[in-house]
């Protein structure tokens, strides 16, 4: 029984292409639209927002209290300085975006989608508009064509 509990607890962890598909099935399109409407506002977002996936991703331990360390995306408190506050993290840019597209989440699944998958999926969202993807799905181009119109992204 405890083999069992511990197998389901870690399969249920991975993030995959539908994996909000029945807790918060819009999250994929509203994360996919608000990525686009910057990309397309900001043509430098894209490798903003994958450097901030990038840095945000590695599991890091406090080498002095053996500890994980927070994610970049928490905000600093009166009594605990942010990751992102940081002096090394200062140059990382991109967090009103994310903040914005977890807020359009949150408006039609609260505490649903985590914060680290919202800034996963928009890097995935941004890299496709730049056409960085070797492989672009039909529906994600056309939306990008739209969204990306006159920027010179979109290449096949």
């Amino acid at each position: 029984m405890v083999l069992l509990s511990f197998v389901v607890i870690c399969q249920g962890g991975i993030l995959g292409k539908n994996f909000y598909q029945h807790s918060c099935p819009q999250a994929n399109d509203i994360i996919m639209e608000k990525t686009l409407q910057y990309v397309s506002a900001n043509p430098n977002l894209p490798a903003k927002v994958l450097r901030l996936h990038f840095h945000d991703y590695f599991v890091k331990v406090n080498p002095y209290t053996k500890t994980f360390m927070q994610s970049f995306l928490f905000n600093s408190t009166s009594n605990n300085t942010a990751e992102k506050d940081a002096i090394p993290n200062l140059t990382l840019a991109g967090f009103d975006v994310i903040n914005d597209i977890k807020n359009a989440v949150e408006e039609k699944c609260a505490k649903t989608v985590s914060c680290a998958d919202i800034l996963a999926l928009a890097a995935r969202d941004a890299d496709i508009v730049t056409g960085s993807l070797a492989i672009l799905a039909d529906s994600y181009l056309i939306k990008c064509k739209a969204a990306a119109n006159n920027l010179g992204f979109c290449k096949r």
